[in-house]
């Protein structure tokens, strides 16, 4: 049975904010969980587990950088990134759950899911992307869908991550005046300010059928970047039942007496012009 969010529509309340981390435990403690995450990849590869992480929240919220935290150190082959742009003209055809089915992990596989089927209760909901019908349908299905993941052995962790209204038009105005940054804003996100209530009330309704004792969502208080990276990956560490698994011994084999080949000259080939050099002349 899904459970009440506990909160307000349309409210802009924070809990109180923790101190953040200084930097240089920061760094030593994300190291660390990283390094256990690599462990962590080793078990669900041996035990041939299947592990979805759901990363949701508002735009500027942090979801981007803690999933490559998350991945950062972890093998591309066993963990994929998925962020699915918007729907074809086919897929609008299909059952909604249908195009995201396609990426669910296989045996010994992890995926991160930036943004997920949830973008309907969200901005398809709020943007008008969706009719009142679908929504309803979505509402109703969402917890079905998710037990019969779990059911069939898929471990699912949904992560929100939620931040103040002046903290995500601060990240706004600091990508907007980043040149670095810019590519990840949005006209769609910038018309999220003007949106907040509506968004809130979409958050709120999304919890309130969709946390449920099976299929949870745990919410990163994330104002805090540093904290809310470490807070995320600890808690998904401490949710996953793995066991370190003992890796086979590995030696670095003798280089046998070369067999006399003869590489051709090296100006035969093409090479990069050597940039680096001129940085330092």
């Amino acid at each position: 049975m899904a459970r009440s969010s506990g909160s307000t529509p349309g409210t802009k309340s924070r809990p109180e904010k923790s101190e953040r981390v200084p930097k240089a435990v920061y760094e030593r403690e994300l190291l660390r969980l990283q390094g256990d995450l690599v462990q962590m990849q080793e078990w669900v590869k041996v035990t041939g587990t299947r592990l979805v992480v759901i990363f949701e929240g508002r735009d500027a919220a942090g979801k981007g950088g803690t999933i490559q935290r998350v991945s950062a150190h972890l093998n591309p082959r066993i963990c994929r990134i998925v962020a699915l742009p918007a729907p074809t003209e086919r897929e609008r055809t299909q059952w909604y759950f249908q195009r995201y089915i396609d990426h669910l992990p296989a045996a010994g596989e992890i995926v991160l899911l930036d943004r997920s089927w949830y973008n309907r209760a969200g901005v398809e909901r709020v943007m008008g992307f969706c009719t009142p019908q679908e929504y309803e349908r979505f509402m109703r299905q969402t917890p079905i869908f998710e037990n019969l993941l779990i059911e069939d052995g898929i471990l699912l962790r949904k992560y929100w991550f939620s931040v103040s209204d002046r903290e995500q038009e601060r990240r706004f105005r600091d990508r907007l005046g980043n040149p670095l940054k810019q590519w990840k804003l949005s006209p769609m996100d910038l018309e999220s300010i003007t949106r907040w209530d509506d968004y809130s009330q979409a958050k709120d309704d999304m919890l309130a059928h969709t946390d449920t004792d099976t299929s949870p969502w745990f919410v990163v208080e994330a104002e805090d970047k540093r904290n809310a990276r470490l807070n995320m990956i600890h808690h998904l560490l401490s949710s996953v039942p793995w066991q370190p698994v003992e890796r086979p011994q590995l030696s670095i084999p003798e280089r046998p007496e070369g067999r006399g080949y003869q590489r051709p000259p090296r100006e035969v080939s093409r090479s990069v012009p050597d940039h680096a050099a001129s940085l330092t002349a």
